[in-house]
Parts: structure tokens; sequence; C-alpha cells
């Protein structure tokens, strides 16, 4: 039997990260979110104490990623993700403000699954974001691999 899909948010502005919950709520999607402020405190969650990620066997994350955090860029976490034989498979979806086209490309040879541009009418990002929540209410999400 498996396990409902775990949501990582890595997104240090806090006001995007509740437009962010609040619309992928409003999307009708309950599973868990956990919020992260920075790419150090994500990345010892997803890689635990064994520094490997270990710990998420057999679980179903989706990560949603901020490039821009204070401590790290989140094309270092998505490369760590993705280079992780236990959670490569986990679906990023980036969602941050650049629009560059180099860091998109950057982003999908790393193994994006999604690149969200976010938007700067409040109306806007909320409106993308309960799409987004659409999105997540019908994707299949493969679990961590011991």
């Amino acid at each position: 039997m498996s396990l409902p899909v775990k949501i990582i948010m890595i997104e240090d502005d806090e006001g995007h990260a509740r437009l962010i919950e609040r619309n992928i709520r409003r999307s009708g999607v309950n599973n868990e979110i956990l919020p992260f402020v920075n790419g150090t405190d994500a990345l010892h969650y997803l890689f635990g104490g064994d520094n490997q990620g270990l710990a998420h066997n057999g679980q179903a994350l989706l990560i949603l990623l901020d490039l821009n955090l204070p401590d790290m860029t989140g094309i270092d976490i998505l490369k760590r993700v993705k280079e992780s034989h236990h959670l490569k498979t986990a679906p990023v979806v980036i969602l941050t403000t650049t629009d560059d086209a180099h860091e998109i490309k950057r982003c999908y040879e790393l193994g994006c699954n999604v690149y969200i541009t976010k938007p700067v009418n409040y109306e806007n990002f909320a409106n993308a974001i309960r799409q987004l929540g659409l999105f997540f209410s019908v994707i299949q999400v493969p679990q961590a691999t011991a």
C-alpha cells in the first residue's frame, strides 16, 4: 500500500509560502506540506542522517523549489536530488521569479519536471498555484527507492 504524497516546499519568502499553501489547499489538495525557508534545512530533511535519503524509502515526495534561497541556489538542491539514487524519481517543480531562458534550460537539463515563473500580479499568482494544485491532484508520484 502506498503512502500519500508528501509535498516538500522550499521557499524563503513567507508570503509566497502562505499563498502557495493556501491556493494548493483551495484546489482540493490535502496532502501534508512541509515548508522549508532555506536549502540547508531542506537538504538535511531530504537526505537525513545517512546523507543518502534512505529515510524516505517507500515514501512519495514531490518537491516545490524556489531557485533564489538565502543560503544556496535551488539549482544546487535540484542537482543533489536528481543525482541521488534514492530521491531522483521525486518530481521537482521549480516555482520561482526567475524567467531567464538559460536558467530554465539548465533546470530541465538537470532533471526538473516542471518550471513555473511566479506571476508578479497577486491574482495571477494565486490562480497559477490553484492550477498547479489541480495538476498535483491527478499526477502519479513514484515512491523513493531503496
